[in-house]
Formats: C-alpha cells, sequence, structure tokens
C-alpha cells in the first residue's frame, strides 16, 4: 500500500496511540551517577589532580574537564595537547574507549525498534514536502534572533539547528556562525557571559575550516578575560576560555595571523596574574621569537612581576629582561613608563634573589637615566614600587658595601652610602660603621668626617641610631694620623655633644699621641692627671707615649721620664 503525504493524517491517531504505549527513550545519562564523591571533591579535579587514583574517566568526567585540565591529561597520557576543546576530548575518550558515538549509537538502535514495532504491516509513507523547510525555518530564527541581539535565543537556536537539520551536505552556512557570534560579542560578551557560547561557535568554525573576521576573534578572546580568579568575571569566561578560543582561530585557514598583539598580551596578562607562570613565559616567549611582536611594558611587567614573586623563579625574569630587549626597549629609558620601572622592580628583586649585586646595582642605575620622572627619580620610584622592591634595593646595597669594606674600596663604600638616601633607602647602624671605618682605615680623615657627622645629624633627627664611641675613636685616630688638629677637635666636640663625655681610654691614648708628637710634655702630664680625675687608670701606652714626649728632639726632660717610669712602677703598670 502506498500513502500520499495527504493520507498521512489518517494514520496519526492510530500511531500515536500505538506510540503512547511504547517504552520511553531516555538518554543513557539521564541517571548517570553523581560526578561528586562523599565529600563533595570533583571526581574530574581528582582525576586530574592524582593520576594514580583514576586510571579511567567516562563521557561525562571528560567532559567536565577545562581547556589546561584536557591538555594536562593528555600530556599525561602521552597525548597531542594542542588543539580544539573538541579536539582534545575526542582523544581522551578515544584513549579511555569512550566516545559520546558508541551512547549515541545505542539510543538510536533503541529507537529504531520502537519505531519498528509502531509500524503497521504493508504500510510505507511518501514524504512530498520540501526537506529543507525546516532547517530554512529554524535558520531564519537564528538570523532574526541574531538580529534582534537576542544572543541567548541565537545560541540555541543556532545549537537546535546543529543538532537537528544540519549534515555533511547540508552544513550550517558561515553568515549564520558570524551573525550568532556578533550577537555574542556585544558590551564585552556580554559581561562574559557569553564567552561559553562564543567559545563554541569559534570552535565549530574553525573545524568547518571557515574564516573568522579579524575584530570577532580578537573581541571574543580579549572580552572573556576578568581579574578574577582563573581570569573569569564574575564567575564567567576566564583564562581556559580564552585558550580554547586562540586554538580554535589558530586552526582556522587565516591561522594566528587573525591574532594581534594585544590578543595575545591579554592571555599572557591574565596567566601572570593567575600565577601561570611557566605557561606565560612560553606564549610571551612565542609573541617575541616566532611571531616577531613588540609586546607592551605592561605584559612584561606582568609576567616578571608574577615570576620575581614566586621567589624560585628569577631565571625567568631575567629571560623577561631578555625578551623586551630583543623586543626593541632599552633598559636605560624604560624607566620612564610606570610599567617600565616595574619590570625593573622585579629585575633587582631577582637578582637579589640570585645575589647578583652588579646587576641590581646597573638595573637602578638605569632607571636614574630614564626622563620623564620629575621631581623624583627613576631609581627612587623603581625602590619605592612595592615593599618588596624596597627590601631587594636596600639589601643590594648593603651587601654591596659590605663587599667594599672588605675589598678596602671606600670610594666604592662612600658612592653606595650617598646613593641609599637619593633612593629612598635608609641604611642601618652596620652599614654607617663599614662606611667610617673603612675611610678611617684608609686614612681619609676629611671624608670618614663628613660621614661621621651626617650620621651624627640623622641621630639627632631620630631616624638612626647613636653612632658608638669607638667609631668617634677611628675617625679621631685617623685625623690624627693625617695632621688634621682642627678636624681633630671638631670630631672630640661632636663625640662630647652626643655621648655627653670627654671619652674614654682609647680617645685619651690618641689625644697623648697627638701631643707627644709635638714634645709637649707638660699637657701629657694633665691629660694623664685628668684621667686620674675622671676615674680611667691610664694603660702602658698612655704611660709610654708620655715618655715618648720628654724624648723628642728639641724638647728633651729626662727628669719627668724618670718620673714617669717611677710613676709606673708605682702604679703597678
Amino acid at each position: 500500500m502506498r500513502f500520499c503525504t495527504a493520507t498521512v493524517a489518517l494514520a496519526v491517531a492510530s500511531f500515536s496511540c500505538v506510540a503512547a504505549f511504547a517504552p520511553p527513550i531516555t538518554s543513557s545519562f539521564a541517571h548517570a551517577p553523581s560526578l561528586r564523591d562523599d565529600v563533595g571533591r570533583s571526581l574530574v579535579a581528582a582525576a586530574v589532580q592524582d593520576e594514580t587514583a583514576v586510571t579511567t574517566m567516562d563521557y561525562g568526567e571528560v567532559n567536565r574537564l577545562t581547556y589546561r585540565e584536557l591538555q594536562r591529561v593528555c600530556k599525561e597520557k602521552g597525548l597531542a595537547a594542542t588543539g580544539t576543546t573538541s579536539a582534545l576530548r575526542s582523544r581522551l575518550l578515544d584513549f579511555f574507549g569512550t566516545t559520546p558515538a558508541d551512547l549515541a549509537g545505542a539510543a538510536a538502535a533503541a529507537a529504531v525498534t520502537a519505531a519498528d514495532e509502531c509500524v503497521p504491516d504493508d504500510i510505507t509513507f511518501c514524504d512530498e514536502s520540501n526537506p529543507d523547510f525546516e532547517f530554512n525555518s529554524l535558520l531564519k530564527e537564528v538570523m532574526q534572533k541574531s538580529e534582534m541581539r537576542h544572543w541567548k535565543a541565537a545560541t540555541r537556536k543556532l545549537k537546535q539547528l546543529k543538532k537537528r537539520y544540519a549534515t555533511p551536505d547540508r552544513p550550517i552556512p558561515q553568515d549564520a556562525y558570524l551573525a550568532v557570534l556578533e550577537a555574542c560579542v556585544e558590551n564585552r560578551l556580554h559581561g562574559a557571559r557569553a564567552a561559553e557560547p562564543a567559545r563554541k561557535i569559534l570552535e565549530e568554525m574553525s573545524e568547518a575550516q571557515m574564516e573568522i573576521p579579524i575584530n570577532l576573534g580578537n573581541s571574543c578572546v580579549v572580552n572573556c578575560l576578568g581579574i578574577e580568579e582563573s581570569g573569569k568575571h564574575d564567575g564567567c569566561g576566564g583564562i581556559d576560555t580564552a585558550l580554547a578560543m586562540l586554538a580554535a582561530i589558530e586552526d582556522s585557514p587565516s591561522g594566528s595571523n587573525n591574532l594581534n598583539v594585544e590578543t595575545y598580551g591579554a592571555v599572557v596578562s591574565a596567566l601572570s596574574r593567575d600565577g601561570s607562570v611557566d605557561e606565560a613565559m612560553l606564549l610571551l616567549r612565542a609573541m617575541v621569537v616566532e611571531k616577531s611582536f613588540t609586546p607592551p611594558l605592561s605584559v612584561l611587567a606582568d609576567v616578571g612581576k608574577a615570576a620575581a614573586k614566586c621567589g624560585d623563579k628569577s631565571e625567568d625574569v631575567l629571560q623577561v629582561l631578555a625578551l623586551a630587549k630583543a623586543s626593541g626597549y632599552e633598559l636605560d629609558s624604560i624607566g620612564s613608563a610606570e610599567a617600565g620601572r616595574d619590570l625593573l622592580a622585579s629585575g633587582v628583586i631577582a637578582a637579589e634573589q640570585m645575589g647578583n649585586l652588579a646587576l641590581g646595582l646597573r638595573l637602578l642605575t638605569a632607571a636614574s637615566k630614564a626622563e620623564g620622572c620629575a621631581p623624583d627619580r627613576g631609581d627612587d620610584l623603581v625602590a619605592a614600587s612595592s615593599s618588596a622592591a624596597q627590601r631587594a634595593c636596600t639589601l643590594i646595597h648593603k651587601r654591596a658595601i659590605n663587599t667594599a669594606f672588605v675589598d678596602n674600596n671606600w670610594k666604592l663604600a662612600v658612592k653606595l652610602l650617598e646613593l641609599m638616601p637619593e633612593r629612598s633607602l635608609t641604611p642601618s647602624t652596620s652599614v654607617w660603621r663599614k662606611v667610617v671605618t673603612v675611610c678611617a682605615k684608609n686614612e681619609k680623615s676629611k671624608k670618614a668626617s663628613a660621614v661621621l657627622f651626617d650620621w651624627v645629624q640623622l641621630w639627632e633627627e631620630g631616624k638612626v641610631e647613636q653612632p658608638p664611641l669607638s667609631i668617634f675613636n677611628a675617625v679621631v685616630n685617623a685625623c690624627e694620623i693625617c695632621g688634621e688638629e682642627d678636624l681633630t677637635l671638631q670630631v672630640l666636640e661632636s663625640m662630647k655633644k652626643t655621648h655627653d663625655t670627654e671619652g674614654n681610654i682609647i680617645t685619651t691614648n690618641i689625644a697623648l699621641k697627638r701631643l707627644a708628637k709635638l714634645g709637649q710634655s707638660q699637657a701629657c702630664e694633665g691629660i694623664i692627671i685628668g684621667m686620674l680625675q675622671e676615674g680611667i687608670e691610664p694603660t702602658v701606652v698612655s704611660y709610654t707615649t708620655a715618655i715618648g714626649a720628654c724624648a723628642k728632639e728639641g724638647s728633651k726632660n729626662p727628669e719627668l721620664a724618670n718620673q714617669w717610669l717611677q710613676r709606673m712602677r708605682s702604679r703597678n703598670v
């Protein structure tokens, strides 16, 4: 028997009645077990974090993996970790021996069996309607919703069109994809809420080898990124979505030529903020080396800051500086921009972590040469950019001064000390002590005195600790050796003002030595008497210095020298 379309309606009622009693066709996922374990932790996350805990994954678990999780699991299983989201999922499903096609085939077989049971014998149906009517009707709805910028309705209709009516011989046209994509990209992907639909459209266009317009592709990637954890915005979009979009666009006919430097830079910055330094470094290196891009300084600074913050990625910071130089930036000029100063600050932090004092000082010198920082200095702004940068700068100067002290390089020690206040760094007591000592040791009495007076002034202002008495003695001794009598008196006066004392035994012996050189034996006697009155016991150095004054050519006094010997014996010296 053969019926035309007009007679089909006569059989609908009986067919419906039979179908009503047919067993329901349900998806094998309808009653799938929960993907949560007893403590509420995702089994998918457990599979990614602990490879030994889960040796196989079902379709639902694979489908829940994010883009980076898919890549990680693929690498763990020895599979290729490149391509779109669907490509990565297909590899894992094939690896684990589970594919959605198997599930769909089982459901289709059940549907065919049920349909066969409902069709009477000797009856055939002839469909004389337009086979493309429903496809064209739904496609028209897709275009209408897209023109109205109803992105949710448009994406739902597009999904229905693909599942129900699209075939290899009758694919969804490129105009439909672009219309829905334009609706999604409005208002920054509608606050990133349209990020996932946009990602799926880009991947479908890429798989169909359709051209993706440059403006749409770049807008999708940039606008799906936010400043929340994992680069999300209000829980939508994020780094994984952006990376999947990048992969889809790169697999399109025009490839990465459709992606601009701002798009790559946005992803690199998002990875840096998320703490994914290794991934950010790989993408940044690809931008500079493979694509010959010049990343914005802000992108380089973001990567450098993230690497310096890790503490164990100092080498990565140096690589960022090298990439900045390879991109055409000059270290002596990038300090004019805030992002450039942030990059230099990251370099200083890394130099301190590595113990590379020369590099840290070189970067600060480069910052000081930058123009356009007035009224401040570039190196001052770098040092004050963060607490970590200030600490690193202080430690670098302190260690460099200690090295100069050990090497007996008083010029370098003084220069570094002078730079510290200019860079808003506060020298510690040990730093002051070493600079004054190395100057006095090299008999630079004027420089040692100048540094000591500066130290005293800062102490009076309450900014540093009090200079110890031993430092005054060292400077007085240097002044005596250099024959700076007036300077000696100034240092002694400053000591008396600072410590409210005439000095200790060392100070007195230094004064005795100065008088002995002049042959003033009576003055030496007066000083020793004053010591006894102050309760300071003269040492053998004190007595021998006084005796030496009696033996000075032109003012010899053997009788007084003999008296000093008797006094020494009487006091058991």
